[in-house]
């Protein structure tokens, strides 16, 4: 088994927000959602099933404790989950608080094609979900 490196598609779509664990945080800051990106620090997983049962039930906690964080902070209406990696194979869980709306509701975020935050706006964003981070 090789060392755990971050995809680099990773790293250059998001910004790296803390370690949890062994669970590597980032945000998608410039996305028009609040979205953080969940990646278990284990070499080579791609499948949820190619986790030790202790990294799954780590990662499944952190996102399960995250949830209602985020649903305050951002006032979501849905928090929407996702594992998908056609893109990105590394195992990653997306965490996205949506509300009725937001631009492109009540569709998926994936393929959309509305414009980046401004640098304030991004700015503040950063900032609340590592709020959010805190209180866990």
């Amino acid at each position: 088994m090789s060392e755990f490196e971050l995809d680099p598609r990773l790293a250059g779509d998001s910004v790296a927000l803390a370690d949890i664990g062994a669970i590597h945080v980032r945000a998608m800051v410039n996305a028009p959602w609040p979205w953080l990106v969940l990646i278990p620090c284990h070499p080579e997983a791609v499948e949820l099933f190619d986790l030790p049962a202790a990294l799954s039930a780590e990662l499944w906690s952190l996102a399960y404790a995250l949830g209602p964080i985020l649903k305050r902070e951002f006032g979501a209406d849905k928090l929407n989950y996702g594992a998908l990696g056609n893109v990105v194979s590394q195992l990653h869980l997306h965490v996205i608080a949506r509300q009725v709306g937001d631009p492109g509701w009540p569709s998926p975020v994936w393929g959309r094609n509305e414009p980046e935050l401004t640098p304030e706006s991004a700015a503040d964003r950063l900032l609340r979900l590592q709020h959010c981070l805190r209180l866990l």
